[in-house]
């Protein structure tokens, strides 16, 4: 059975402006059979990087938390501190980064709760009996949340191919000790002949993995934890993905945290993708490189799996923008993700989403 996904493009007049047509797009998605009266909702998002301005403008989550307001809920946004060092790896440097980055109160309406706690630790193990996970460790106040409204930024990603629904929960959800097993498996390497001994890499490792020798990164193999930061910052790109089967068992990982994640929320949660500032990369390194493709608009559905189908799908018809990384793949229909990342097979995140039955990728797209 095919599920619906809702869409909105950019297009606006005095009549109907952008914020109009997001709760145009909300209501039709559903969102007041999800959300009652009193629930206390988690609003999963990304607060961005500093440095880096490719997230989700505060604005829209601004209008997003007025629906939630207006169908009786009581939103908060949320996030859980990252793996590797930067500026969200704890609470406070990550609340301190969200409202830099201009999630302040003031304009989001709604409090900042990180989900994880203040280091990272407060989890709630989610018993899943999977073929890589028996538990998974999410973080405790998205769990104990009545209800769940993800919201992406959809864009490239160097381990997924992109980033979407699946990821914004199966990574965006894990605590650190989840995000640390979903990463095991993919340490990286260093190409020598590209190091040029700058040490980026060794102020970016949170577990001390790096270190210089002879001028040449080197990393150490028992203490690395494959969180992929040295990958980010290397300004050389000689710190790089070792192209194996652990790039899939990356996916599949990912995707039975998903699961984990909306276990306890069966009929109480909405996923909304963002196509906007589609960057080659995610929204962790503190950057974002020009947009790959045109903006394109909102997307709203109750199927994980099915709103991330339709984005690649609208990405994919695009043609690239001129002045972006992408050099191959750039016609209408032609794989964008693939184009920027030839070694990663994002289908697979879908194979076993549906394998695993979080939803479909026979979808219905309409438009509002």
């Amino acid at each position: 059975m095919s599920s619906t996904v809702y869409f909105i493009d950019l297009r606006a007049s005095f009549k109907k402006n952008l914020m109009t047509k997001i709760d145009l797009l909300l209501d039709a998605a559903g969102l007041s059979q999800i959300i009652k009266k009193k629930d206390l909702v988690a609003v999963k998002l990304h607060f961005g990087e500093a440095g880096n301005a490719a997230f989700v403008h505060p604005v829209f989550i601004r209008q997003i938390v007025g629906c939630l307001k207006k169908a009786g809920g009581d939103p908060f946004l949320t996030d859980a501190n990252t793996l590797y060092a930067g500026t969200r790896s704890d609470s406070l440097t990550h609340i301190r980064t969200a409202i830099q980055n201009g999630f302040a109160f003031s304009v989001a309406d709604a409090p900042i709760i990180i989900a994880d706690g203040l280091r990272g630790k407060s989890e709630t193990a989610v018993t899943i009996n999977r073929s890589h996970f028996q538990e998974v460790y999410i973080g405790t106040e998205i769990i104990q949340a009545d209800a769940l409204v993800s919201v992406a930024h959809f864009k490239g990603h160097e381990l997924a191919g992109f980033g979407g629904t699946l990821k914004n929960l199966g990574m965006g959800c894990a605590s650190r000790r989840g995000k640390m097993a979903q990463h095991s498996g993919l340490g990286p390497k260093v190409v020598i002949k590209k190091c040029v001994g700058c040490g980026e890499c060794i102020d970016h490792c949170s577990q001390a993995a790096l270190s210089l020798v002879e001028e040449k990164a080197l990393i150490d193999a028992e203490k690395c934890i494959g969180c992929g930061e040295c990958i980010l910052v290397c300004p050389n790109n000689a710190i790089q993905v070792r192209w194996n089967q652990s790039v899939p068992l990356f996916l599949e990982k990912m995707v039975e945290y998903t699961e984990g994640v909306l276990q306890n929320k069966a009929g109480k949660a909405i996923f909304i993708n963002v196509i906007n500032n589609v960057s080659p990369a995610c929204d962790c390194p503190p950057f974002n490189d020009a947009p790959i493709v045109r903006d394109i608009g909102f997307l709203a559905s109750l199927d994980p799996v099915a709103i991330d189908r339709a984005s690649v799908d609208l990405v994919n018809a695009e043609k690239a923008l001129e002045g972006s990384c992408l050099k191959v793949n750039t016609a209408p229909g032609e794989d964008k993700f693939r184009g920027v990342y030839p070694k990663v097979d994002w289908t697979t995140q879908f194979d076993y989403a549906e394998q695993l039955g979080l939803g479909s990728c026979d979808y219905k797209l309409v438009k509002i």
